[in-house]
């Protein structure tokens, strides 16, 4: 075997379609293109939602709602896992590098603590949120809560 005679395996290379090369080719005349219209012609493009001339969906459906601009998106993080993360790490202050080391947020995430689940270890949560129940089982524990 030498660089001259290597050849490519049998079916794994196709030769393109040549499109426009005189009737003789079977791809001429039209060139695939069918018979006249937009898409038949040069530069076409077909415009994005262009349901053929049905009326678009965009244009169908009413417009609804709105996008509060000021809305605060937090990331739910419950006491469950605060135990767990307690537990598993022998943690005593659990704040947003804790919570991002263990996976559970990215770095740029605002975090609200909620009350779901038990929590017996004596934590210092830092966090930028907190709803009332999870205040209350921190501080009953015996813990302490700081807001970012």
């Amino acid at each position: 075997m030498e660089l001259n005679n290597l050849t490519p395996a049998a079916g794994s290379v196709k030769t393109a379609k040549r499109v426009g090369r005189g009737a003789g080719s079977g791809l001429g005349g039209t060139s695939t293109r069918g018979h006249k219209g937009a898409q038949s012609r040069s530069g076409y493009s077909k415009k994005i939602g262009f349901e053929g001339g049905q009326m678009p969906m965009q244009r169908r459906l009413p417009k609804f709602g709105f996008k509060n601009i000021n809305r605060v998106e937090y990331k739910a993080i419950n006491l469950n896992i605060l135990q767990q993360l307690a537990d598993e790490r022998k943690l005593e202050v659990i704040g947003l590098p804790e919570l991002f080391e263990a996976g559970f947020i990215n770095k740029s995430a605002l975090v609200k603590i909620l009350g779901n689940g038990t929590l017996t270890a004596k934590l210092t949560v830092k966090a930028n949120a907190f709803s009332k129940k999870a205040e209350e089982a921190i501080t009953a524990a015996g813990g302490t809560i700081e807001k970012i």
